[in-house]
């Protein structure tokens, strides 16, 4: 039992190694062409797309807002380059950053927060929320009907996109989930399971009611974007000769497909073959693909023909 304990553990912490050694990115964003921010706030877990330890959120009040969410192992920095993106097609996205250790629930409260406090801060504008992999998960729930004791505004208008979301729950937490497992393990696995995913163990395995019973949308969100990533075959990083030394591969399209969030009247369920990480992009790969997705689907601006030879350009710079 303990080796296979082990074994499992391994996987799972693979599974959430999304992205390579990673350098802090502190450098501030190019404003380019957006108008000047006429605010400049505070509020928790919501800043710039940086890991500068200024998390001062400066925006223009008068124009539409997108946050991003970042998937386990992740931070604002690591979307640096596609809030940038946002940017130069005129939006303004900003980053949530939550302890991936923590649980899916109480991140999803304080991202909700955030929205509220955000919302107060504009001149009644919309705001679209994006959340990649674990991030979709906390996405998603921060989107539910409003807990007891909690309210988004009446005239918010919201729209949500998760991207390679398990939401389903995480096949290779499904020992984290049994409790059969837990009584043969004598305790050995929930124990396991708490030291490689923190408070949110059990919450991410389908046993559990965070992902087998989701509740209705708020009625505040207009517009829901799912976007399912066919990772089968996908690699991350291969040799000269070829060879895949580390594959892209994380999550299975059963593992994205929810019969009941897919069953909700403001979601569009979109595939794209990319790979986990690649959907995203990083460093030598830009996410040519969920642009493009964004964009088919009204959730970003399409680049006009005459600035496609510039884009090409920042696509080439920040990747």
């Amino acid at each position: 039992m303990k080796l296979f304990a082990l074994i499992f553990f391994v996987a799972l912490g693979t599974g959430c190694s999304a992205f390579e050694r990673y350098v802090p990115e502190t450098q501030p964003l190019d404003n380019g062409p957006l108008a000047v921010p006429d605010v400049s706030v505070n509020i928790t877990n919501l800043g710039s797309c940086t890991d500068s330890p200024d998390r001062t959120l400066r925006f223009n009040s008068n124009l539409p807002v997108t946050i991003l969410v970042h998937g386990c192992n992740g931070s604002a920095g690591r979307f640096r380059e596609l809030a940038q993106l946002y940017t130069f097609h005129g939006q303004q996205a900003v980053c949530f950053t939550y302890d991936d250790r923590a649980s899916l629930v109480d991140s999803a409260q304080n991202l909700r927060t955030a929205i509220d406090q955000l919302y107060n801060q504009t001149n009644k504008q919309n705001i679209s929320v994006i959340g990649h992999s674990m991030g979709g998960l906390v996405a998603r729930k921060a989107m539910e009907s409003p807990y007891e004791n909690e309210y988004f505004q009446d005239d918010i208008e919201l729209s949500l996109v998760t991207v390679s979301a398990p939401l389903a729950g995480i096949k290779v937490a499904q020992a984290c989930g049994s409790k059969l497992f837990h009584w043969l393990s004598l305790g050995f696995i929930p124990a396991s399971c708490w030291a490689v995913s923190g408070d949110n163990w059990y919450e991410i395995t389908s046993a559990s009611n965070f992902i087998k019973k989701p509740s209705p949308l708020s009625p505040s969100i207009h517009k829901y974007l799912k976007i399912v990533t066919d990772e089968k075959g996908t690699c991350r990083r291969s040799n000269k000769k070829g060879a895949c030394l580390k594959s892209d591969y994380v999550f299975d399209l059963e593992e994205q497909y929810h019969p009941i969030i897919d069953g909700y009247s403001q979601v569009t369920n979109i595939k794209v073959e990319a790979g986990h990480v690649e959907i995203v992009g990083y460093k030598g790969v830009s996410p040519r693909k969920l642009l493009s997705t964004l964009q088919q689907n009204g959730m970003l601006p399409k680049t006009p023909p005459e600035q496609r030879a510039e884009l090409e350009k920042l696509l080439a710079r920040l990747y």
